[in-house]
Protein backbone atom coordinates (compact mmCIF):
# COMPACT_ATOMS: atom_id res chain seq x y z
CA UNK A 1 0.00 0.00 0.00
CA UNK A 2 1.41 3.36 -1.06
CA UNK A 3 0.52 6.34 1.16
CA UNK A 4 1.00 10.07 0.68
CA UNK A 5 -0.12 12.53 3.38
CA UNK A 6 -0.51 16.20 2.45
CA UNK A 7 -1.07 19.07 4.89
CA UNK A 8 -3.52 21.41 3.13
CA UNK A 9 -3.88 23.71 6.14
CA UNK A 10 -3.44 23.67 9.91
CA UNK A 11 -6.63 21.64 10.22
CA UNK A 12 -7.05 20.00 6.80
CA UNK A 13 -5.30 16.89 5.53
CA UNK A 14 -5.34 14.93 2.28
CA UNK A 15 -4.39 11.27 2.16
CA UNK A 16 -3.68 9.55 -1.14
CA UNK A 17 -3.68 5.76 -1.01
CA UNK A 18 -2.80 3.28 -3.75
CA UNK A 19 -3.69 -0.39 -3.24
CA UNK A 20 -1.98 -3.14 -5.28
CA UNK A 21 -3.91 -5.36 -7.67
CA UNK A 22 -3.48 -8.46 -5.48
CA UNK A 23 -5.13 -6.66 -2.54
CA UNK A 24 -8.07 -5.73 -4.76
CA UNK A 25 -8.36 -9.29 -6.09
CA UNK A 26 -8.25 -10.70 -2.57
CA UNK A 27 -11.09 -8.46 -1.44
CA UNK A 28 -13.21 -9.43 -4.48
CA UNK A 29 -12.58 -13.13 -3.78
CA UNK A 30 -13.59 -12.76 -0.13
CA UNK A 31 -16.74 -10.82 -1.06
CA UNK A 32 -17.92 -13.47 -3.54
CA UNK A 33 -17.20 -16.28 -1.09
CA UNK A 34 -19.33 -14.55 1.56
CA UNK A 35 -22.06 -13.93 -0.99
CA UNK A 36 -22.07 -17.58 -2.10
CA UNK A 37 -22.67 -18.72 1.46
CA UNK A 38 -25.51 -16.24 2.00
CA UNK A 39 -27.65 -16.48 -1.15
CA UNK A 40 -29.73 -19.30 -2.54
CA UNK A 41 -29.88 -19.63 -6.33
CA UNK A 42 -32.30 -21.98 -8.04
CA UNK A 43 -30.58 -24.91 -9.68
CA UNK A 44 -27.51 -24.85 -7.43
CA UNK A 45 -26.81 -26.33 -4.04
CA UNK A 46 -26.08 -23.94 -1.17
CA UNK A 47 -22.62 -22.43 -1.63
CA UNK A 48 -22.08 -24.13 -5.01
CA UNK A 49 -23.24 -21.40 -7.41
CA UNK A 50 -20.43 -20.50 -9.86
CA UNK A 51 -18.83 -17.12 -9.43
CA UNK A 52 -19.81 -16.17 -12.98
CA UNK A 53 -23.47 -16.63 -12.04
CA UNK A 54 -23.05 -14.61 -8.86
CA UNK A 55 -21.23 -11.92 -10.79
CA UNK A 56 -24.00 -11.68 -13.34
CA UNK A 57 -26.67 -11.31 -10.66
CA UNK A 58 -24.83 -9.27 -8.01
CA UNK A 59 -21.85 -7.73 -9.82
CA UNK A 60 -22.76 -4.08 -9.21
CA UNK A 61 -23.61 -4.71 -5.55
CA UNK A 62 -20.31 -6.55 -4.93
CA UNK A 63 -18.35 -3.83 -6.75
CA UNK A 64 -19.78 -1.18 -4.44
CA UNK A 65 -19.22 -3.35 -1.38
CA UNK A 66 -15.57 -4.03 -2.26
CA UNK A 67 -14.95 -0.35 -2.96
CA UNK A 68 -16.38 0.61 0.44
CA UNK A 69 -14.37 -2.08 2.24
CA UNK A 70 -11.09 -1.11 0.59
CA UNK A 71 -11.55 2.57 1.33
CA UNK A 72 -12.83 2.10 4.89
CA UNK A 73 -10.22 -0.43 6.01
CA UNK A 74 -7.16 1.14 4.43
CA UNK A 75 -8.11 4.69 5.43
CA UNK A 76 -8.86 3.54 8.98
CA UNK A 77 -5.44 1.89 9.22
CA UNK A 78 -3.65 5.03 8.06
CA UNK A 79 -5.60 7.30 10.40
CA UNK A 80 -4.81 5.03 13.34
CA UNK A 81 -1.16 4.59 12.35
CA UNK A 82 -0.57 8.33 11.87
CA UNK A 83 -2.61 9.15 15.01
CA UNK A 84 -4.78 11.65 13.18
CA UNK A 85 -7.61 13.15 15.26
CA UNK A 86 -10.14 13.35 12.48
CA UNK A 87 -13.24 15.51 13.11
CA UNK A 88 -15.06 15.49 9.75
CA UNK A 89 -16.45 12.95 7.31
CA UNK A 90 -13.76 12.31 4.64
CA UNK A 91 -14.45 13.49 1.10
CA UNK A 92 -13.50 10.53 -1.09
CA UNK A 93 -12.32 10.74 -4.70
CA UNK A 94 -11.54 7.31 -6.17
CA UNK A 95 -10.46 5.79 -9.48
CA UNK A 96 -12.61 3.22 -11.23
CA UNK A 97 -12.51 -0.13 -9.44
CA UNK A 98 -11.72 -3.22 -11.49
CA UNK A 99 -10.56 -6.65 -10.41
CA UNK A 100 -6.99 -7.33 -11.38
CA UNK A 101 -6.02 -3.64 -11.42
CA UNK A 102 -4.60 -1.27 -8.85
CA UNK A 103 -7.07 0.90 -6.98
CA UNK A 104 -6.29 4.38 -5.69
CA UNK A 105 -8.27 7.03 -3.89
CA UNK A 106 -7.82 10.26 -1.97
CA UNK A 107 -9.53 11.45 1.19
CA UNK A 108 -9.75 15.06 2.39
CA UNK A 109 -10.82 15.72 5.96
CA UNK A 110 -10.34 18.01 8.95
CA UNK A 111 -8.33 17.19 12.04
CA UNK A 112 -7.87 18.80 15.42
CA UNK A 113 -5.08 21.39 15.26
CA UNK A 114 -1.76 20.84 17.00
CA UNK A 115 -1.76 23.47 19.76
CA UNK A 116 1.36 24.48 21.63
CA UNK A 117 -0.27 25.36 24.95
CA UNK A 118 1.89 27.38 27.31
CA UNK A 119 1.68 29.59 30.41
CA UNK A 120 -1.56 28.02 31.56
CA UNK A 121 -0.54 27.49 35.19
CA UNK A 122 -0.76 30.52 37.47
CA UNK A 123 -3.06 32.57 35.25
CA UNK A 124 -3.89 35.91 36.88
CA UNK A 125 -7.61 36.52 37.37
CA UNK A 126 -9.64 39.08 39.27
CA UNK A 127 -12.33 38.23 41.78
CA UNK A 128 -14.79 40.93 42.75
CA UNK A 129 -15.08 41.26 46.50
CA UNK A 130 -18.75 40.66 47.28
CA UNK A 131 -20.77 39.63 50.32
CA UNK A 132 -24.38 38.72 51.01
CA UNK A 133 -26.33 41.71 52.36
CA UNK A 134 -29.24 41.86 54.80
CA UNK A 135 -31.41 43.12 51.92
CA UNK A 136 -30.64 40.02 49.88
CA UNK A 137 -31.55 37.77 52.81
CA UNK A 138 -34.85 39.65 53.20
CA UNK A 139 -35.57 39.30 49.47
CA UNK A 140 -34.91 35.56 49.60
CA UNK A 141 -37.17 35.31 52.65
CA UNK A 142 -39.89 37.15 50.74
CA UNK A 143 -39.54 34.75 47.80
CA UNK A 144 -39.97 31.87 50.24
CA UNK A 145 -43.07 33.58 51.62
CA UNK A 146 -44.45 34.03 48.08
CA UNK A 147 -43.86 30.35 47.30
CA UNK A 148 -46.11 29.40 50.21
CA UNK A 149 -48.89 31.85 49.42
CA UNK A 150 -52.39 30.51 48.86
CA UNK A 151 -55.21 31.73 46.63
CA UNK A 152 -58.56 32.40 48.25
CA UNK A 153 -61.83 33.52 46.62
CA UNK A 154 -62.66 37.23 46.91
CA UNK A 155 -66.01 37.57 48.72
CA UNK A 156 -66.38 41.31 49.31
CA UNK A 157 -66.53 42.38 45.64
CA UNK A 158 -67.21 41.02 42.16
CA UNK A 159 -65.09 43.46 40.10
CA UNK A 160 -61.61 42.48 38.89
CA UNK A 161 -58.74 44.67 40.11
CA UNK A 162 -54.96 44.81 39.53
CA UNK A 163 -53.12 41.90 41.15
CA UNK A 164 -56.19 39.64 41.21
CA UNK A 165 -56.04 36.07 40.04
CA UNK A 166 -58.97 35.39 37.76
CA UNK A 167 -60.29 32.17 36.28
CA UNK A 168 -61.47 32.81 32.70
CA UNK A 169 -63.34 31.22 29.86
CA UNK A 170 -62.51 32.92 26.57
CA UNK A 171 -63.08 32.47 22.84
CA UNK A 172 -61.12 34.51 20.31
CA UNK A 173 -61.97 35.24 16.69
CA UNK A 174 -60.55 37.17 13.75
CA UNK A 175 -63.10 38.58 11.30
CA UNK A 176 -65.72 36.43 13.00
CA UNK A 177 -63.78 33.19 12.62
CA UNK A 178 -62.12 31.31 15.52
CA UNK A 179 -58.38 30.70 15.34
CA UNK A 180 -56.05 28.03 16.69
CA UNK A 181 -55.16 28.55 20.36
CA UNK A 182 -57.80 31.22 20.80
CA UNK A 183 -60.01 29.28 23.19
CA UNK A 184 -59.59 28.44 26.88
CA UNK A 185 -61.63 27.28 29.87
CA UNK A 186 -60.88 27.87 33.56
CA UNK A 187 -57.72 29.63 32.47
CA UNK A 188 -55.99 31.21 35.50
CA UNK A 189 -54.22 34.52 34.98
CA UNK A 190 -52.68 37.07 37.34
CA UNK A 191 -53.88 40.49 36.24
CA UNK A 192 -51.01 42.88 35.60
CA UNK A 193 -48.29 40.22 35.71
CA UNK A 194 -47.62 40.32 31.97
CA UNK A 195 -48.90 36.82 31.29
CA UNK A 196 -51.03 38.05 28.39
CA UNK A 197 -50.79 40.78 25.77
CA UNK A 198 -51.06 44.25 27.38
CA UNK A 199 -54.40 45.11 25.72
CA UNK A 200 -55.96 41.89 26.99
CA UNK A 201 -54.40 42.21 30.45
CA UNK A 202 -55.45 45.86 30.97
CA UNK A 203 -59.00 45.22 29.79
CA UNK A 204 -59.56 42.63 32.52
CA UNK A 205 -59.48 45.38 35.16
CA UNK A 206 -63.09 46.36 35.81
CA UNK A 207 -64.58 43.13 34.41
CA UNK A 208 -67.45 41.71 36.49
CA UNK A 209 -67.58 38.19 37.76
CA UNK A 210 -70.19 36.07 36.00
CA UNK A 211 -70.68 38.48 33.08
CA UNK A 212 -69.43 38.28 29.51
CA UNK A 213 -67.03 40.96 28.31
CA UNK A 214 -65.63 41.64 24.84
CA UNK A 215 -61.94 42.51 24.60
CA UNK A 216 -60.30 43.68 21.38
CA UNK A 217 -56.62 43.03 20.73
CA UNK A 218 -54.52 44.39 17.86
CA UNK A 219 -51.62 42.12 16.94
CA UNK A 220 -48.44 43.72 15.59
CA UNK A 221 -47.30 43.04 12.05
CA UNK A 222 -44.22 41.17 13.32
CA UNK A 223 -46.19 38.96 15.73
CA UNK A 224 -44.67 35.43 15.53
CA UNK A 225 -48.03 33.74 14.82
CA UNK A 226 -48.56 34.61 11.14
CA UNK A 227 -52.23 33.73 11.43
CA UNK A 228 -52.65 36.74 13.74
CA UNK A 229 -49.88 39.11 12.66
CA UNK A 230 -51.20 42.56 11.73
CA UNK A 231 -54.81 41.61 12.52
CA UNK A 232 -57.42 42.61 15.10
CA UNK A 233 -58.87 39.86 17.27
CA UNK A 234 -61.98 39.90 19.41
CA UNK A 235 -62.23 37.87 22.60
CA UNK A 236 -65.45 36.99 24.38
CA UNK A 237 -64.42 36.63 28.02
CA UNK A 238 -66.29 35.25 31.03
CA UNK A 239 -64.77 35.82 34.51
CA UNK A 240 -65.65 32.68 36.46
CA UNK A 241 -63.93 33.48 39.73
CA UNK A 242 -61.81 36.18 41.36
CA UNK A 243 -59.09 35.17 43.81
CA UNK A 244 -56.48 36.99 45.86
CA UNK A 245 -53.08 35.84 47.01
CA UNK A 246 -52.85 35.46 50.80
CA UNK A 247 -49.31 35.52 52.17
CA UNK A 248 -48.32 33.73 55.38
CA UNK A 249 -46.93 35.88 58.21
CA UNK A 250 -43.16 35.79 58.48
CA UNK A 251 -42.45 34.85 62.10
CA UNK A 252 -41.05 32.02 64.19
CA UNK A 253 -43.98 29.77 63.29
CA UNK A 254 -43.34 30.36 59.60
CA UNK A 255 -39.70 29.39 60.15
CA UNK A 256 -40.75 26.16 61.86
CA UNK A 257 -43.33 25.23 59.23
CA UNK A 258 -41.46 26.17 56.07
CA UNK A 259 -37.78 26.39 56.94
CA UNK A 260 -37.41 23.54 59.43
CA UNK A 261 -35.80 26.01 61.82
CA UNK A 262 -36.51 26.76 65.46
CA UNK A 263 -36.86 30.51 64.93
CA UNK A 264 -36.98 33.25 62.31
CA UNK A 265 -33.38 34.19 63.20
CA UNK A 266 -32.28 30.61 62.48
CA UNK A 267 -34.12 30.65 59.16
CA UNK A 268 -32.39 33.88 58.15
CA UNK A 269 -29.04 32.33 59.07
CA UNK A 270 -29.77 29.28 56.91
CA UNK A 271 -30.82 31.53 54.00
CA UNK A 272 -27.64 33.60 54.37
CA UNK A 273 -25.45 30.50 54.23
CA UNK A 274 -27.28 29.27 51.14
CA UNK A 275 -26.86 32.63 49.40
CA UNK A 276 -23.18 32.70 50.33
CA UNK A 277 -22.72 29.23 48.83
CA UNK A 278 -24.53 30.33 45.64
CA UNK A 279 -22.40 33.49 45.45
CA UNK A 280 -19.24 31.46 45.85
CA UNK A 281 -20.34 29.10 43.07
CA UNK A 282 -21.15 32.05 40.77
CA UNK A 283 -17.76 33.61 41.43
CA UNK A 284 -16.01 30.28 40.81
CA UNK A 285 -17.72 30.01 37.42
CA UNK A 286 -16.79 33.60 36.58
CA UNK A 287 -13.14 32.92 37.45
CA UNK A 288 -13.16 29.84 35.22
CA UNK A 289 -14.61 31.98 32.44
CA UNK A 290 -11.76 34.47 32.94
CA UNK A 291 -9.23 31.64 32.64
CA UNK A 292 -10.83 30.47 29.40
CA UNK A 293 -10.78 34.04 28.04
CA UNK A 294 -7.08 34.31 28.89
CA UNK A 295 -6.27 31.01 27.19
CA UNK A 296 -8.21 31.89 24.05
CA UNK A 297 -6.66 35.37 23.80
CA UNK A 298 -3.12 34.08 24.34
CA UNK A 299 -3.31 31.17 21.88
CA UNK A 300 -4.02 32.01 18.26
CA UNK A 301 -5.29 29.13 16.15
CA UNK A 302 -8.12 28.38 13.76
CA UNK A 303 -10.55 25.70 14.95
CA UNK A 304 -11.85 23.15 12.41
CA UNK A 305 -14.87 24.54 10.56
CA UNK A 306 -16.63 21.18 10.99
CA UNK A 307 -16.50 21.47 14.78
CA UNK A 308 -17.68 25.10 14.68
CA UNK A 309 -20.57 24.20 12.36
CA UNK A 310 -21.58 21.30 14.61
CA UNK A 311 -21.54 23.51 17.71
CA UNK A 312 -23.44 26.28 15.92
CA UNK A 313 -26.20 23.83 14.98
CA UNK A 314 -26.34 22.61 18.57
CA UNK A 315 -26.74 26.17 19.90
CA UNK A 316 -29.41 26.92 17.28
CA UNK A 317 -31.41 23.83 18.26
CA UNK A 318 -31.10 24.66 21.95
CA UNK A 319 -32.25 28.25 21.38
CA UNK A 320 -35.06 27.45 18.95
CA UNK A 321 -37.52 26.30 21.61
CA UNK A 322 -37.12 29.45 23.72
CA UNK A 323 -37.48 31.71 20.68
CA UNK A 324 -40.56 29.85 19.47
CA UNK A 325 -42.15 30.08 22.90
CA UNK A 326 -41.76 33.84 23.19
CA UNK A 327 -44.92 35.37 21.73
CA UNK A 328 -43.84 38.93 22.46
CA UNK A 329 -40.68 39.04 20.36
CA UNK A 330 -40.04 38.76 16.66
CA UNK A 331 -38.56 35.36 15.86
CA UNK A 332 -35.19 35.77 14.12
CA UNK A 333 -34.58 34.10 10.79
CA UNK A 334 -32.37 31.03 10.63
CA UNK A 335 -29.56 33.07 9.07
CA UNK A 336 -29.82 35.74 11.77
CA UNK A 337 -29.65 33.06 14.45
CA UNK A 338 -26.64 31.49 12.78
CA UNK A 339 -24.73 34.77 12.60
CA UNK A 340 -25.54 35.54 16.22
CA UNK A 341 -24.39 32.14 17.48
CA UNK A 342 -21.45 31.36 15.22
CA UNK A 343 -19.03 33.55 17.18
CA UNK A 344 -20.04 31.92 20.45
CA UNK A 345 -19.70 28.48 18.88
CA UNK A 346 -16.19 29.31 17.63
CA UNK A 347 -15.14 30.41 21.11
CA UNK A 348 -16.58 27.26 22.70
CA UNK A 349 -14.71 25.02 20.25
CA UNK A 350 -11.46 26.92 20.92
CA UNK A 351 -11.97 26.49 24.66
CA UNK A 352 -12.70 22.77 24.25
CA UNK A 353 -9.55 22.17 22.20
CA UNK A 354 -7.33 24.15 24.58
CA UNK A 355 -8.64 22.41 27.71
CA UNK A 356 -8.43 19.03 26.00
CA UNK A 357 -4.76 19.65 25.17
CA UNK A 358 -4.01 20.75 28.76
CA UNK A 359 -5.72 17.64 30.14
CA UNK A 360 -3.47 15.53 27.90
CA UNK A 361 -0.33 17.33 29.08
CA UNK A 362 -1.34 17.07 32.74
CA UNK A 363 -2.61 13.49 32.32
CA UNK A 364 -6.04 14.40 33.72
CA UNK A 365 -8.34 11.46 33.03
CA UNK A 366 -11.74 10.14 34.07
CA UNK A 367 -11.80 6.51 35.14
CA UNK A 368 -14.62 4.16 34.16
CA UNK A 369 -15.74 3.91 37.79
CA UNK A 370 -16.00 7.71 38.04
CA UNK A 371 -17.94 7.86 34.80
CA UNK A 372 -20.39 5.23 36.03
CA UNK A 373 -20.78 7.03 39.35
CA UNK A 374 -21.76 10.23 37.51
CA UNK A 375 -24.29 8.31 35.40
CA UNK A 376 -25.77 6.69 38.51
CA UNK A 377 -26.08 10.07 40.23
CA UNK A 378 -27.76 11.61 37.19
CA UNK A 379 -30.15 8.65 36.89
CA UNK A 380 -31.19 8.90 40.54
CA UNK A 381 -31.79 12.64 40.18
CA UNK A 382 -33.84 12.05 37.01
CA UNK A 383 -36.46 10.03 38.89
CA UNK A 384 -38.84 8.34 36.44
CA UNK A 385 -36.57 9.31 33.53
CA UNK A 386 -33.65 7.49 35.13
CA UNK A 387 -34.16 4.30 33.13
CA UNK A 388 -34.20 6.23 29.84
CA UNK A 389 -31.06 8.11 30.85
CA UNK A 390 -29.25 4.86 31.61
CA UNK A 391 -30.23 3.54 28.19
CA UNK A 392 -28.77 6.65 26.56
CA UNK A 393 -25.46 6.19 28.39
CA UNK A 394 -25.31 2.52 27.52
CA UNK A 395 -24.06 3.74 24.12
CA UNK A 396 -20.30 4.16 23.87
CA UNK A 397 -20.52 7.50 22.04
CA UNK A 398 -22.71 9.01 24.76
CA UNK A 399 -20.41 7.70 27.50
CA UNK A 400 -17.32 9.12 25.80
CA UNK A 401 -19.04 12.47 25.35
CA UNK A 402 -19.83 12.55 29.08
CA UNK A 403 -16.27 11.47 29.89
CA UNK A 404 -14.94 14.39 27.82
CA UNK A 405 -17.27 16.78 29.62
CA UNK A 406 -16.09 15.52 33.01
CA UNK A 407 -12.45 15.83 31.96
CA UNK A 408 -13.15 19.41 30.81
CA UNK A 409 -14.66 20.28 34.19
CA UNK A 410 -11.81 18.62 36.09
CA UNK A 411 -9.12 20.35 34.04
CA UNK A 412 -10.74 23.75 34.47
CA UNK A 413 -10.90 23.18 38.24
CA UNK A 414 -7.22 22.18 38.10
CA UNK A 415 -6.39 25.51 36.43
CA UNK A 416 -8.47 27.50 38.91
CA UNK A 417 -6.74 25.85 41.88
CA UNK A 418 -3.39 27.02 40.47
CA UNK A 419 -4.50 30.46 39.29
CA UNK A 420 -3.38 33.70 40.92
CA UNK A 421 -6.62 35.24 42.22
CA UNK A 422 -6.64 38.94 43.03
CA UNK A 423 -9.59 40.39 44.93
CA UNK A 424 -10.82 43.81 43.79
CA UNK A 425 -13.57 46.13 45.01
CA UNK A 426 -16.67 46.27 42.79
CA UNK A 427 -17.60 49.53 41.05
CA UNK A 428 -21.05 50.52 42.33
CA UNK A 429 -22.48 50.55 38.82
CA UNK A 430 -21.27 47.01 38.18
CA UNK A 431 -23.15 45.33 41.02
CA UNK A 432 -26.83 44.57 41.06
CA UNK A 433 -29.12 43.82 43.99
CA UNK A 434 -28.23 40.14 44.01
CA UNK A 435 -24.51 40.75 44.30
CA UNK A 436 -23.81 39.62 40.75
CA UNK A 437 -21.95 41.51 38.08
CA UNK A 438 -24.28 43.15 35.57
Amino acid sequence: MKIDLHELSAVQRKICIELPADKVASEFSRAYQDLGRRVRIKGFRAGKAPRSVLQGLYGDEINGQVRSQLVEHSLGEVIKERRLQIVSRPEIDATELAEGREFSFSAIFEVKPEIDVKDYVGVEVEKIRLSVTDEQVDEALERLQQSHARLEPVTDRDIVGPGDFVSLDFVGSVEGKPFSGGKGENYLIEVGAGQALPQFDESLVGAKQGEQKTIEVDYSHDYPNRELAGKAAEFSVLVREIKQKILPTIDDEFAKDHGECSSLADLKSVIRKRLEAELKQIQQEELKEEILNHLIESHSFTPPSTMVERQTRYLMERNSSSVAGDDFKTSPTIEESRRALEGRATRQVQATLLIERISQLEKIEVEDSELQERIDTMARAAGERGKTLREVYSRSDAREELRAQMAFERTLSFLLERATVKEVDPPASKVDDEGKKS
